[in-house]
Order: structure tokens, then sequence, then C-alpha cells
């Protein structure tokens, strides 16, 4: 069964404009129900001063140059940090932690504003943003209620593709000189790189392990597209369109290829660490018996930089990983 997002897409995200008293108070005074896509929620904008974004919710007048945004996935904190601007509040990452470690010291002074599939809309309405960057796929039950708080831009969905992700962000920011440099300059090194595997006609598998199954990382995936964008192929089990499909420990020869990488969910809180739930995997006779294993080419990498962050800062990292490991 393909998996289409992460399981932490799951709509417990309904839970009645998430419990929050402030927010449903701001959605009701505006007119509109929890919920709402119309942007007569939002506060006005002076007319000189603002400008008009299509996103996955509509078309929103947001300020020409937004000084107080705050960010609802972490993929739009890697994004907007890269875009030279620090949010004034965004969700916590999915490690446990506050923030990822390679955004943890731009991100020191930032408050948290609860996780992306239950942000706090009175911590939200206390920073008094003039913007809201988030999601559709992560918090569209609750956008009557972030746009009667500030004006709110919505992606479709994370990760696919991310560069569309970040130049919607560009735009919202009215930064899309940044966003576009950023991209060039990402252009240019993927080139790079490709020039550099064109030899090498290697089948690259990308496995995450889970509590009790593992999942084979499709081509629409975040590492999927990175990897078939430097002109990597990909293991048969693995070639096909979608985000990752679900597998069990006696579907592990699927797994096999050239070089593996393979990463650990960081997110579970079931009493299990990271290390513990890869154990079950790489010390299963069948894994042991990968060719990939036994020639050395398996590589643990990060979880946060290879799925859960999912912004262009990340994706470099993922191109810093594909250099170590696969350079001749």
């Amino acid at each position: 069964m393909l998996v289409v997002e992460e399981e932490r897409v799951k709509h417990h995200l309904m839970v009645c404009g998430l419990g929050l008293s402030l927010g449903l108070m701001l959605a009701s005074c505006a007119g509109v129900p929890p919920g709402s896509s119309e942007d007569a929620t939002q506060p006005a904008v002076p007319a000189a001063t603002q400008r008009t974004v299509a996103h996955a919710m509509g078309n929103t007048a947001v300020p020409t140059h937004p000084q107080r945004v705050v960010v609802l996935t972490n993929e739009a904190t890697d994004m907007v940090l890269a875009l030279g601007l620090t949010p004034i509040g965004a969700v916590k990452s999915w490690s446990g932690e506050p923030y990822y470690d390679y955004i943890a010291e731009d991100m020191a002074s930032v408050p948290v504003v609860g996780d992306e599939m239950q942000p706090s809309l009175e911590q939200i309405a206390a920073l008094q943003p003039d913007l809201i960057i988030g999601s559709q796929v992560r918090q569209g039950q609750i956008y009557g209620q972030l746009s009667a708080i500030a004006p709110t831009v919505f992606s479709e969905t994370i990760g696919e593709p991310w560069q569309d992700n970040l130049r919607l962000y560009g735009k919202a920011l009215n930064r899309e000189a940044e966003a576009e440099k950023l991209l060039a300059d990402w252009d240019a090194r993927v080139a790079n790189l490709r020039q550099q595997f064109a030899d090498r006609d290697l089948q690259v598998s990308l496995v995450r392990f889970l509590p009790g199954n593992a999942r084979l990382y499709l081509k629409d995936s975040f590492p999927g597209q990175i990897i078939q964008d430097v002109g990597l192929q990909r293991p048969p089990p693995q070639a096909e369109a979608g985000f990752a499909q679900e597998v069990s420990l006696e579907q592990i020869p699927q797994m096999n290829g050239d070089v593996l990488f393979y990463f650990t969910d960081v997110s579970y809180d079931g009493g299990q660490s990271a290390s513990d739930i890869a154990r079950a995997w790489l010390d299963h006779p069948l894994w042991q018996q990968l060719d990939v294993v036994q020639q050395g080419k398996a590589y643990p990498v990060s979880d946060v930089v290879w799925t859960t962050a999912g912004g262009i800062q990340a994706a470099h990292l993922l191109l810093d990983d594909l250099e170590k490991h696969l350079a001749e």
C-alpha cells in the first residue's frame, strides 16, 4: 500500500478548532465559520502597502514587506531562514527539540507556537504577526481562524515538489529574487553532481525504519526527487511514482541496491529510541544477506535531513551526504 503522506497528516487536526477559545472567538467575530477560506476574515491591510498572493486557499492580500512572520511547518522554517528572514514564531521540530540542530542557532530566540498538527492560536495571536505561512495539508481545517489573526498563505502540501513551495514563500515575503537565486544555485550544484555521477549507473535504495515496519521511499518523496535530479537510478521496487511503500521484515530483499541510505524515524514517542527501532532491522538475517550490506555500502543518514525537514537547507545537506558516500 502506498503511503501518500507521513503518518502525522492524519486528521486529528480536526479536534474542535484545536480546543482554543481565542481562535474560535476570532473566527466568530470575523463573521465566518471556523475553517472558512474567505479572505474577508483577514485584518485589513492598507491598499497602498499590500500585494495579492495566490496560494492553496485562494488569493490573499499581504503586506508589501512583511516583518513579523509566523511559520507553521518545518519545511517553511528552513526556507524562510534561507530567504533571509527570521520568523517571530514557529512550530517545533518533529525530533522533540524546539528546532532541528542545523537551524537551532538561527532560531535560538524564536518562541515555539505548538507543532505542525496543533499550532496554538492563542500564542500566534499574542505575537501579533503580519503574515502567517502554513500548509493546507497540515492546517487546512483552521485556515479561517488563522486568517482572522493575520494574512495567511498556505502551500498545498509539503515536499512535492519543494521548489514550488520555496517560490511561494518567496512571493509571500516579497523576496522572489532571493528565492530564484537560491534555486539557481541549487540547480548549478545539482548539474555538477549529475555530471559527476553520469557514468556511475548506480541504483540507490532509500529506506526509513519505523516501529513495526519500514518504508521504501519512492520517486516523489523528498529524497526520491533529489536522487532523480542528480541522475542516479532506483532499484525496480522503488522506481515507481509515489511517496513511499510500507514493507515488513519479510520484504527486506526489496531494499537491495548498489547503494543504500537508511534513516530512522526520530518522532516516535513509544519508549523506543531510534537505535532500538533500527536494530530490529539491522540485526535481521535478511538484512545481513543483502548484497549492498555485505559490500559495506549501506549508510546511515539523518532522518531530519532526508525526510522530516524538507527545506532547501536540508536538501543541500542531503547533497553533502551523496558527495561524501558516492565520491570515487
